[in-house]
């Protein structure tokens, strides 16, 4: 396992990344003993973890098109420094393909933004864990799933890639469960991780990335603090303006974190089916518009709730005019994504648990430096 000294050569045919005297920990390279060090070691999530060998670390740093030292960011609750080639290690050891890097690289950056709040995520008592949405022509080279079974069950490089985020937050991070980590119960993506990508081809709407400020076509990576996914299932509706009241009433959960306290600005991720994305598109004119009906719908009237719920409510100013509660401030608090199989009669939603917004980033190989 490499350290990061390294040599720095740039010459007319360009630059030539190597190490020249690392610090290495000797391991073996056998699966099973690597595995039992690791975990007994207390960098293991419980399942079996590929040994990170100088020659497959170098190839995932290579493949990054960066320095091994590059910070992507500081990671917490511990403040580890992410380099490269510590996410590269990690990579290696959730057995995620090489040519993930650069995805990579882009999503432990978009981890890293203030606005995602990621120290909030590692800490809280919360089920909460990061979330990947993916657009763009890194979707095909990666093999990320869209369509069927696309947030689990569909094999690929998806669950191995997710695994990497989880174990940067484990070992560079210092997320130790019960510790660091007050999480009561956990959830399978605080292993496997979330990955998944849209289905743009049969969205009537722009590709997300594109949405939220990034130029057609460009491969990019959406983190999303998820607590969890629920399932939003419907049979009746003939027509978009029912379906969408059907599926933001799905939405207003009464126990859910962005009904607690004031509005801290939590994102609810909403994916819908190729059918029932249409089936809006055909009476809502636009996204804007569906978001603000998904906004309209997503509410629950203050009597719904125990007379002590009512107070809390009423002092953190979340009653409005119409004695309505809505789950988040504003329409652009609801992010739409078309992904999933066809055979209709389900959308889904991500939950946050609440203070942290959502983070984009383009997903591209980085030159070396001069």
């Amino acid at each position: 396992m490499p350290d990061s000294t390294i040599d720095r050569s740039c010459g007319p045919s360009g630059c030539q990344v190597d190490w020249l005297t690392s610090a290495r920990l000797e391991v073996d390279d056998d699966l099973e003993a690597f595995t039992k060090l690791a975990t007994d070691s207390g960098w293991g999530d419980g399942l079996p973890l590929v040994p990170p060998t100088e020659e497959r670390v170098r190839g995932h740093v290579a493949a990054s098109g960066r320095w091994p030292d590059d910070l992507l960011a500081e990671v917490p609750p511990r403040g580890g420094r992410c380099t490269v080639e510590k996410l590269a290690v990690n990579a290696v050891m959730a057995g995620a393909p090489v040519a993930s890097m650069p995805l990579l690289c882009a999503a432990i950056e978009a981890m890293g933004d203030p606005q995602f709040n990621l120290f909030a995520l590692n800490t809280t008592t919360s089920s909460v864990t990061p979330a990947v949405l993916v657009n763009g022509p890194v979707r095909e080279e990666l093999g990320l799933p869209y369509g069927p079974g696309c947030f689990g069950g569909q094999a690929g490089a998806a669950p191995s890639i997710g695994r990497a985020t989880r174990l940067v937050m484990r070992n560079v991070g210092g997320q130790v469960v019960g510790e660091s980590s007050k999480s009561v119960f956990g959830q399978p993506a605080r292993v496997t991780g979330m990955v998944v990508a849209e289905w743009e081809e049969r969205s009537p709407w722009p590709p997300l990335a594109e949405r939220r400020g990034l130029p057609p076509g460009v491969s990019a990576v959406t983190v999303h603090g998820a607590t969890g996914t629920i399932d939003i299932a419907d049979i009746v509706a003939d027509n978009g303006a029912d379906l969408v009241a059907l599926v933001g009433g799905s939405l207003a959960v009464q126990g859910t974190n962005a009904f607690i306290g004031r509005h801290h600005g939590a994102e609810i991720v909403v994916c819908l089916a190729p059918p029932w994305a249409e089936l809006i598109a055909r009476d809502l004119a636009g996204i804007s518009t569906v978001e603000e009906a998904l906004w309209q719908a997503a509410c629950l009237p203050l009597d719904r709730w125990p007379g002590p719920h009512q107070r809390a409510l009423r002092a953190n100013d979340r009653v409005d005019a119409d004695g309505l509660v809505h789950l988040v401030e504003s329409p652009r608090h609801l992010i739409v994504a078309v992904c999933g199989g066809t055979g209709n009669l389900h959308g889904f939603a991500l939950h946050s648990f609440g203070p942290s917004r959502a983070v984009t980033r383009p997903v591209s190989s980085v030159p070396p430096r001069p």
